[in-house]
């Protein structure tokens, strides 16, 4: 197979990273993004090279474009008609486009009835006509309980999200001053997991609080019976896993989220993201066959890689999840450092 033709309809807070980490992919290449109309956003894809086109077909809407002086290379069906896959909204558009499409976590599970993160289901995804990658707090989840679902061949988990209440360019959203319970039990973040790991028995509770930057989980996993395991191998599986980071908060003098994300920013990001789910090792503490732990989650960026991945798996070019893995974060890594 030649080159990846992947369109990007949605230029936000995902889809401009999304199709960073795509032009970053030597066996992949943006052919174009979309805006509903005239932003800032459209700048951005201009600088970076890509073709800019409207969200609609309507040629009215398309030349407001025009008019204010980007060259749009017209509607959502020109683009789909030069693409082998496209990531965001618009289901019955793509399947008549004959296009392959992938879903991000806001969306539900049933929408696709397939949904994907990299560790968990890929070779599930291969060759597939469309998936969902799922969320950024599922995606989190998944980095770490996959691994010790894998060495123990059952898991059963009671997780704690606690949320950030917006991303930090949304400034329409609270709460302010207060610390907002999610009555609906469990959460959704839970039961998610099991669309991609069934296998994992797990329940979830969320609170959002007045932060923008990241979320942070406390999950309690209780291992079988014989599971072998202590703490420091615990820690060491994770060391090993692709996309997780292990550090001491205390002897790094990482404490708080804002010291994760000053991390982020002083090793170079781009926006200064962190793909990885980062735990903090002294927080990791395995008593009898029940562990805890804590780990926290930059929900503007860690399920970007997983969206290059899934588009391997959906056009069938890598089996080996790893193998996928290694490359993505490679090239990201390369790109962002150029």
């Amino acid at each position: 197979m030649g080159t990846i033709k992947v369109a990007i309809n949605g230029f936000g807070t995902i889809g401009k990273r999304v199709a960073d980490a795509v032009d970053a992919q030597d066996d992949m290449e943006v052919v174009g993004v979309t805006k509903t109309g005239p932003s800032f956003g459209c700048e951005l894809a201009i600088k970076k090279g890509f073709p800019l086109y409207c969200t609609f077909d309507d040629k009215e809407r398309i030349s407001l474009f025009e008019k204010k002086g980007y060259g749009c290379s017209g509607g959502l069906s020109d683009l789909l008609s030069i693409a082998d896959v496209v990531g965001a909204e618009n289901l019955e558009k793509y399947r008549s486009a004959g296009v392959k499409y992938i879903f991000q976590g806001g969306e539900k599970h049933n929408l696709t009835g397939l949904s994907y993160t990299s560790s968990a289901n890929h070779m599930e995804n291969l060759n597939a006509e469309g998936t969902r990658v799922v969320s950024c707090n599922t995606t989190g989840l998944s980095r770490t309980l996959v691994p010790l679902f894998e060495h123990c061949g059952s898991l059963k988990v009671e997780c704690t999200m606690v949320r950030r209440a917006a991303d930090p360019g949304d400034s329409g959203k609270g709460p302010i001053n207060a610390i907002k319970t999610v009555l609906k039990v469990p959460s959704h973040h839970g039961p998610d997991v099991m669309t991609v790991k069934p296998e994992i028995e797990i329940n979830s509770l969320a609170v959002a609080v007045p932060t923008t930057i990241m979320h942070v989980h406390c999950i309690i996993a209780d291992l079988p019976k014989g599971h072998g395991l202590s703490t420091e191998s615990i820690i060491e599986m994770w060391s090993n896993t692709p996309r997780v980071i292990i550090m001491n908060g205390a002897d790094d003098r990482i404490p708080t989220t804002a010291e994760v994300m000053e991390m982020a920013r002083d090793i170079g990001r781009k926006w200064g993201d962190l793909h990885e789910i980062f735990v903090w090792e002294d927080g990791v503490k395995l008593v009898g066959d029940r562990l805890y732990y804590f780990q926290a989650i930059h929900q503007e960026s860690d399920v970007i890689p997983e969206n290059v991945d899934c588009i391997r798996a959906l056009m069938g070019v890598e089996e080996d999840w790893r193998k996928s893995a290694e490359k993505t974060d490679s090239a990201i890594s390369t790109y962002y450092s150029t």
